[in-house]
């Protein structure tokens, strides 16, 4: 199976990008499934229904989030009637929405994704290990799913890291989110799991994570806040995760992706 993990969308520039080069992608891979995190494609801040329609029609097949997902209010609402959009899996109990989701693919491959979210540096949220655990015991790799992506949304490497080691061998790609910045480690671990620190981000580079410089630098600086974060408007850059799978579900490759704007160019040969 060929897999393709698409970095944090950063608002319009990002979804820009990918409406124009996930297709190009998806014809040139011959991809087989699609993910992309979702969590800043409204104005940097949350997604909507509308937006995640958007992204779906780009090419996308899930999306997952992460802290900022519920920022659009209106998101609380229409969660629950879209299966395709998955929030962090360890929120408490009761959240609207869902952790985790079997798909198929158009061949009739069966993809487990899980989405969870980091504790180190951010909200103390319920267990990520033990929120990943639950899911690759309830659907195994090999048996009943075909495939499984967890896209660890998460502030520390380390924790990162230790969710890649956590489920070596039990998935096919756990892949970092959040941070924006692609890191250069792609790797296959010795069990068989791909793993990748950060998948990056779609956004412009020429900013601060992808949001116009001149705030972000000013409330550094000043140690105040002047005007709202907003996404830098130039060339984006699509970031990304290209993962293929052998019988087994595990990964036979990972190479990471960078098409358009500022980075240094990389689509994998296939």
């Amino acid at each position: 199976m060929r897999i393709l993990f698409i970095g944090d969308i950063m608002g319009r520039p990002g979804r820009d990008v990918v409406a124009a080069e996930l297709p190009k992608l998806k014809d040139r891979l011959q991809l087989d499934f699609v993910v992309g995190n979702g969590e800043n494609a409204a104005g940097g801040f949350g997604i909507t229904l509308p937006i995640a329609n958007e992204l779906f029609q780009s090419g996308l097949d899930v999306i997952t989030t992460g802290n900022h997902w519920a920022d659009q209010r209106e998101i609380l609402t229409t969660i629950d009637h879209e299966d395709r959009i998955l929030r962090p899996r360890n929120y408490p109990k009761g959240t609207p929405g869902k952790g985790a989701g079997l798909f198929e693919t158009r061949n009739g491959a069966r993809v487990l994704v899980v989405n969870v979210i980091g504790r180190v540096f951010m909200d103390a949220l319920d267990d990520p290990f033990a929120g990943a655990e639950a899911e690759l015991v309830a659907c195994p790799l090999g048996e009943g799913a075909d495939a499984i992506i967890v896209d660890m949304h998460a502030e520390a490497t380390s924790e990162k890291m230790a969710m890649g080691q956590f489920c070596d061998g039990r998935a096919s790609l756990v892949v970092g989110s959040h941070s924006h910045v692609p890191t250069a480690d792609a790797q296959i671990f010795p069990n068989g799991t791909a793993y990748q620190t950060d998948a990056g981000a779609c956004c412009d580079y020429d900013s601060v994570i992808g949001m116009e410089k001149f705030e972000p630098v000013q409330r550094f600086v000043r140690k105040l806040p002047g005007s709202r974060f907003t996404p830098a408007l130039g060339p984006a850059t699509l970031c990304a995760v290209y993962v293929e799978t052998d019988a087994k579900g595990l990964a036979a490759r990972i190479e990471p992706v960078r098409v358009g704007g500022r980075l240094k160019q990389t689509i994998p040969e296939v």
